[in-house]
């Protein structure tokens, strides 16, 4: 269906509406035209009736009585008593009812005394007059709105070029071409108000546009950890398992005469395996929960107490490293299960690191005014380069250095600790050790308790 453009829409209701005021200014004026002329009719035809009254009171003669009253605009006629007839006004029209006419006697001495007097507008001439103005306001009236038509036109054109400029960026962004604006210079106009809003539409859409790809490549991102996290998970557990099941056939067909040692050898490999896969089945267990919001059972924990606790029954462990805690008590709102495993993923991968030889040396700093406390851990074992201490925290990440000596080992630890870290409002993070020393730093955060 074709429809009109809306420039010739607006020209054109904008040309009816001034044509329509316009024939009724029109109307108007002739009308009014009319009720000037009847008014002037009357007080035209009132003065001559005065003046003929006061030429018979002075005598005059009745032609010059007749050539004063007897002018263009108004016809006389004058009857005599003795029948004499003078003026111009022909007697069949001055029986005409539908002309302004005024008939009089005159009084006076001389020969006007008792005559007649009938006087007349001449219709003829105000009918020439008022076609005329009905002429005149005819074409005046079609020129104007032929004006306007074409005024109309062009000033609507230029009035809607805006939106021809709104129209083709429209087209050139629908065809890739983004970043464009129209920048309006003026705001406080109808279309200048809409080339600002349409400007902070295309932002909005721009920035829509930047956020969803920018979300779709978070998603191929994450969809493609999970994929290689997946992967990882099911090599891992293939060993675990495959040792398991190996180990449980090499039981299942041992001879009945087989040596209880060997036999017993072959289920203490066969418990350690199962215990192996358990592990990596609990750190999986621990992502899932994590990635899905974890629960914490928060109270007031004294961080120096439970890590002195734990350092203690590191020492029983690992007798021949020697453990240093440094700082003054501090209490957190946190989990002590979960803060206990943090630790006890941090000392375990350092006593690891230092093959069970050298120092652990656990410091809690809190900064005057802060809401949080630092707890670092450091060694003195081989360390770790600084390309690495970001990677070590992606899930089942292993490095070829020296530090990674733990055989039984996922490669989740600190993927978990990390996780239960910012679970509680904190972070964990691998740094530099200080100038002149060696080793691997870590640094947990973990905010203060309010009072």
């Amino acid at each position: 269906m074709k429809t009109v453009s809306l420039r010739g829409r607006v020209t054109l209701t904008a040309a009816l509406v001034s044509g329509v005021v316009l024939v009724l200014v029109a109307f108007l004026v002739h009308g009014l035209f009319g009720l000037v002329v009847n008014h002037s009719e009357n007080t035209v035809l009132t003065d001559r009736v005065q003046l003929a009254k006061q030429l018979a009171q002075e005598g005059v003669s009745p032609e010059d009585l007749v050539a004063r009253v007897d002018t263009h605009s108004v016809r006389a006629r004058l009857v005599l008593a003795d029948g004499r007839t003078f003026g111009s006004l022909d007697h069949r029209l001055a029986e005409d009812s539908t002309t302004k006419t005024r008939f009089l006697r005159l009084s006076g001495p001389g020969a006007i005394n008792d005559s007649r007097l009938t006087m007349q507008i001449d219709t003829p001439l105000l009918a020439r007059v008022q076609s005329r103005l009905a002429l005149l306001l005819v074409l005046a009236t079609a020129g104007a709105i032929a004006v306007i038509v074409v005024g109309l036109w062009f000033l609507v054109r230029r009035a809607l070029a805006p939106l021809d400029t709104m129209t083709r960026l429209a087209r050139d962004i629908a065809h890739g071409h983004l970043g464009r604006r129209l920048n309006p210079s003026r705001t406080d106009t109808e279309l200048g108000r809409t080339a600002a809003a349409f400007d902070e539409m295309l932002d909005a859409l721009e920035g829509a546009l930047r956020d969803t790809a920018a979300a779709e490549a978070r998603a191929r991102a994450s969809e493609q950890q999970i994929r290689v996290f997946v992967g990882d998970a099911a090599h891992e557990l293939r060993t675990p398992i495959t040792g398991v099941r190996s180990l449980a056939e090499a039981v299942f067909h041992q001879p009945a005469d087989t040596n209880p040692e060997d036999r017993q050898r072959m289920l203490l490999l066969l418990v350690r395996e199962t215990q192996r896969a358990g592990r990596l089945v609990d750190d999986l267990l621990d992502l899932a929960r994590i990635d899905a919001g974890l629960h914490l059972r928060r109270e007031p924990v004294d961080l120096r107490t439970l890590t002195a606790t734990h350092l203690d029954r590191m020492r029983i462990l690992h007798p021949h490293i020697d453990f240093h805690l440094t700082g003054d008590p501090v209490t957190v709102s946190a989990d002590p299960e979960r803060i206990t495993q943090i630790l006890t993923n941090l000392f375990t991968n350092a006593c690891q690191a230092m093959k069970d030889h050298g120092t652990i040396t656990v410091a809690l700093r809190t900064e005057s005014g802060s809401s949080s406390v630092e707890l670092t851990v450091s060694d003195t074992g081989p360390g770790i380069p600084p390309e690495d201490r970001e990677r070590i925290f992606d899930r089942l990440v292993r490095l070829d250095q020296a530090r990674d000596h733990r055989p039984d080992g996922s490669g989740l630890g600190l993927a978990i600790a990390r996780g239960l870290a910012r679970a509680h409002g904190g972070d964990l993070t691998c740094v530099a050790p200080p100038p002149g020393r060696s080793g691997a730093v870590f640094a947990l955060t973990l905010p203060i308790a309010p009072n």
